[in-house]
């Protein structure tokens, strides 16, 4: 059997893919796991739920409450709450395990299920695989007072939103900022928290009706705030995605502000104050050259991972770094939270504004972005893509003439036989010529 969970859960498209005896049996086998590793040891475990704004969350919900109380496990319903907002009360109501029901910037039909531990972090890749191993496997169900209860937490919006500003400590009065809420599960949340904070918002795509997330906006559609933005002479503009756990920015000419180009930021704020742990800033290989060389400018070591937060969240844990993220626009500030939190990130971006007085594209201007071309190489073997004698020739040589000046990057495909050619040069010209070079390579070497 193929393996259901993926970098971030189980995701597919709802009622189809992910359906409600799915959803039931995956938080049997969670919250049986979990007890069979003596985590609810002693008390009644407990479990909150959260979930974005698409119209099956409403489902899928039911289902994971009822797998969960059938196993005896005590239900707190949060209701629409961001991804980082369910991690926060995961780790502030010591709640045993933590369930998120979204497919963050996925269309509108998907959904999808992320189990959280206790503190509010992503489940180990091996419980994950246990929880897999236990689908379906008959137990000794719980009975009378055993089981479950179920109540709703009223006030998860309000405690999420207070703990964002007490991250922060100097009044945003007098930013303008717009966020568009791509219809998901900050439209709540987001206003609330940049407004206590003390600036002026504009929301946009901030009414959810359970179909629209996603819908031409977020931080993968940033056009409409670009348009706000400009229109209302805002200061700067953020887009989160349906689940708020990434955010992009763009300044107050309409520029694009990148994942890179936040996480620069932040973390010459936080060295500046002394609060980056190690001077190092955890980033991914396909982190912008132009951002590793704007961190070595300025004395801050970048360690990088692969692709993926779940692996930037690892290597900070292991090091005990407190800033990383991804040009998506993931970025984990782990002082205050336990994942990617794109309200959390504007809040920030935005508190550094305030203290020096600058625009957000003078502080993005600390780096430099190189040109990036990527090109998808399909049907060929991408087993063989680190070991071709050929192709790794073909790479030394393209690499050689770029210097210091550029990189080359070969990424096979996690579910697809797709090498990805990526490449960075001091022109779009050339980055896109040695992409084409070494694509004609890998197309010929590895065929299948």
């Amino acid at each position: 059997m193929a393996r259901l969970f993926g970098t971030d859960g189980v995701r597919g498209l709802a009622n189809g893919d992910l359906t409600a005896p799915l959803a039931l049996d995956l938080s049997v086998s969670a919250a049986r796991v979990l007890a069979e590793h003596g985590e609810f040891e002693g008390h009644r475990p407990l479990a909150v739920v959260g979930r974005d704004t698409r119209i099956s969350g409403q489902f899928l919900e039911a289902a994971v409450v009822a797998g969960l109380a059938s196993a005896g496990v005590d239900v707190l319903l949060l209701g629409v709450l961001p991804t980082p907002g369910v991690a926060y009360l995961t780790e502030a109501l010591r709640a045993d395990l933590g369930v998120v029901l979204s497919a963050s910037h996925n269309p509108m039909p998907d959904n999808g299920i992320k189990f959280l531990a206790r503190g509010g972090h992503k489940l180990s890749d091996a419980l994950e695989s246990e929880i897999e191993q236990h689908l379906g496997q008959d137990w000794k169900w719980p009975t009378g007072g055993a089981v479950g209860r179920v109540d709703t937490y009223e006030t998860a919006v309000e405690e999420y939103a207070a703990h964002l500003v007490r991250t922060t400590e100097r009044p945003l009065a007098g930013l303008r900022v717009v966020l568009d809420c791509a219809s998901g599960a900050a439209s709540d949340a987001g206003p609330r928290a940049l407004q206590d904070a003390g600036a002026f918002v504009t929301a946009i795509h901030a009414q959810p009706d359970g179909l629209n997330i996603n819908d031409g906006c977020g931080s993968t559609h940033l056009d409409s705030l670009r348009a706000a933005v400009l229109k209302d002479g805002a200061d700067v503009g953020f887009a989160l995605d349906g689940d708020a756990d990434r955010c992009l920015a763009v300044d107050h000419e309409g520029n694009v502000v990148d994942g890179d180009q936040i996480l620069a930021i932040l973390a010459l704020a936080m060295k500046e104050s002394g609060k980056l742990v190690k001077e190092t800033v955890v980033a991914t290989v396909m982190s912008n050259l132009g951002f590793v060389q704007a961190m070595r400018a300025n004395g801050i070591g970048v360690r990088q991972t692969k692709v993926g937060d779940r692996y930037v969240l690892e290597a900070m844990r292991v090091a005990g770094y407190n800033l990383g993220g991804e040009q998506s626009g993931h970025v984990i500030m782990s002082d205050h939270a336990t994942t990617g939190d794109g309200i959390l990130t504007a809040l920030h971006v935005l508190e550094r504004m305030a203290t020096t007085g600058r625009s957000l594209k003078d502080l993005a201007a600390v780096m430099t972005r190189l040109p990036q071309v990527l090109v998808n190489v399909r049907d060929v073997d991408k087993s063989r893509a680190d070991d071709d004698p050929v192709l790794a020739a073909a790479v030394a040589e393209e690499e050689a003439a770029l210097g210091d000046g550029g990189r080359v990057l070969l990424r096979p495909s996690g579910t697809e036989p797709i090498v990805r050619v990526m490449v960075e040069a001091g022109t779009e010209e050339l980055a896109a010529d040695v992409a084409q070079r070494l694509a004609g390579v890998v197309q010929a070497q590895l065929t299948l």
